[in-house]
C-alpha cells in the first residue's frame, strides 16, 4: 500500500475553542523524519547501539510514533539502518551520505517520501534522542498554529546551575508569547541573557513549514552560524521567524560513549519495571 497516503493517517491540527479571537491560525498535515547516520565522529554506528535489547534508532522511531502527528520516515544513510527498522512502522528513505546536516538530510527525504507535496509540515525528531517523549515532539508544532511561525522548536528551562555556564548547552533567548511559548531571538552557547530571570535550553528538535525549509536549505551558512555553530541562527539572519515550545525536561542526546552508558540505565530501567508490572 502507498505508506504516505494509507499506513498512517496525517493528524490535522484544528483551532481550539479557547484560542483567543483575531489570531491567524491554520491547520497542518505533519510528517515527521529522524535524519540518522552511522558515520558519526564521537560515537560511529551510534543509530544501531543497543539500548535494552533495541537498537537505538528504533527508540526514536517508536516515541515519533507513538506522537500521533502523522507518518515517520528515516533518512538514512546505509542499508543497515533500513535492516534494522524492518516491521517498525517507519518507511526507511536512503539519503545520500556527504549531506552537511540533517536539515538537508530531511530535505532530500521529503522529496522523495512525498514528492506531491501532501505534507505541509515536516518535523526533524533527532535520531540520537532515545528517551525524547511523544508529548514534546507534538509540542513542537503548537507555534505553528500561529501562521506568522515559519520554524517552531522546544525548549527547557535550566534548573542545575552547571548548564547556565556550559557550552554545549545551547540557550534560547526569545521574548515571551504567554507561559508556554517563546518568540526566538537569538541561540547560543554563552550564558544568556544577562540579569535575574530564567534560562532555557534549547533542545535541537524543529518543525518547519515545508516552503521554510526550502528557504532555509537553500541559503549559504550565515556569520553568525558560523561563529556559534548552530545552524538556526542562519534562519533568524535571514529574517525568518523561529517561534520556541517549552516543554517539562531536556531529553537525552547520546553523543558518547557515556551518554550511550546513561541511556542503556535510563530504558533499561524503564522496560524492567514495565516488565515486572
Amino acid at each position: 500500500m502507498p505508506w504516505a497516503i494509507k499506513a498512517c493517517k496525517p493528524r490535522v491540527l484544528r483551532r481550539f475553542a479557547t484560542e483567543p479571537a483575531g489570531f491567524p491560525r491554520i491547520p497542518m498535515n505533519a510528517v515527521i523524519v529522524i535524519p540518522t547516520r552511522l558515520t558519526a565522529t564521537r560515537l560511529p554506528r551510534k543509530p544501531l547501539a543497543d539500548i535494552a535489547g533495541r537498537p537505538m534508532i528504533a527508540h526514536v522511531v517508536e516515541r515519533a510514533l507513538a506522537a500521533g502527528l502523522g507518518p515517520v520516515a528515516v533518512a538514512a544513510d546505509a542499508p543497515e539502518i533500513e535492516a534494522a527498522l524492518a516491521g517498525s512502522g517507519a518507511r526507511v528513505i536512503l539519503t545520500r551520505p556527504d549531506h552537511p546536516s540533517g536539515s538537508d538530510r530531511i530535505f532530500e527525504a521529503l522529496g522523495l517520501v512525498d514528492p506531491h507535496g501532501r505534507y505541509d509540515v515536516v518535523v526533524n525528531v533527532q535520531g540520537d534522542l532515545p528517551t525524547i517523549s511523544p508529548a514534546a515532539i507534538a509540542a513542537s508544532l503548537e507555534p505553528l498554529r500561529d501562521a506568522a511561525v515559519d520554524i517552531a522548536t522546544i525548549a527547557a528551562e535550566i534548573v542545575r546551575d552547571e548548564e547556565r555556564t556550559d557550552p554545549n548547552v545551547v540557550k534560547v533567548v526569545g521574548t515571551p508569547l504567554g507561559a508556554r511559548r517563546l518568540r526566538a531571538l537569538y541561540f547560543t552557547r554563552a550564558s544568556a541573557p544577562s540579569g535575574e530571570g530564567p534560562l532555557y535550553h534549547h533542545i535541537g528538535l524543529y518543525a518547519y513549514r515545508r516552503a521554510a525549509l526550502a528557504r532555509f536549505v537553500a541559503l549559504p551558512p550565515s556569520p553568525l552560524e558560523k561563529r556559534e555553530r548552530l545552524e538556526q541562527l542562519r534562519a533568524l539572519e535571514a529574517g525568518m521567524r523561529i517561534d520556541v515550545a517549552l516543554v517539562d525536561e531536556v531529553p537525552l542526546g547520546v553523543d558518547t560513549p557515556a551518554d550511550l552508558e546513561r541511556a542503556r540505565l535510563l530504558l533499561g530501567g524503564a522496560r524492567a519495571g514495565v516488565m515486572g508490572g
